[in-house]
């Protein structure tokens, strides 16, 4: 029994692992705001890194493209949201 709990906590822990380092690729890019991974991943954040995430993405695409979806402003989708 031991053994199982051990297998399956070192595969959650990889999971997160995994999932946590495809999310911060994603607000890091350079390239394409507008992965549907990455947008989904930011989705499941809990609001104080999904904000931080957002910050990153706005710093690197400001003014270049509208923002992805979680990262627009209540009132206006076309802008970002202020932080």
């Amino acid at each position: 029994m031991n053994k199982l709990l051990r297998i399956i906590l070192i595969v959650v822990i990889a999971a997160i692992a995994v999932a946590g380092q495809r999310w911060y690729s994603y607000v890091t890019n350079t390239t394409d705001p507008f992965d549907e991974v990455g947008i989904d991943l930011q989705s499941y954040m809990p609001a104080p890194i999904r904000h931080w995430g957002c910050m990153q993405l706005k710093k690197n695409f400001g003014t270049k493209t509208l923002p992805p979806y979680g990262c627009q402003s209540p009132d206006n989708s076309a802008s970002w949201i202020e932080g």
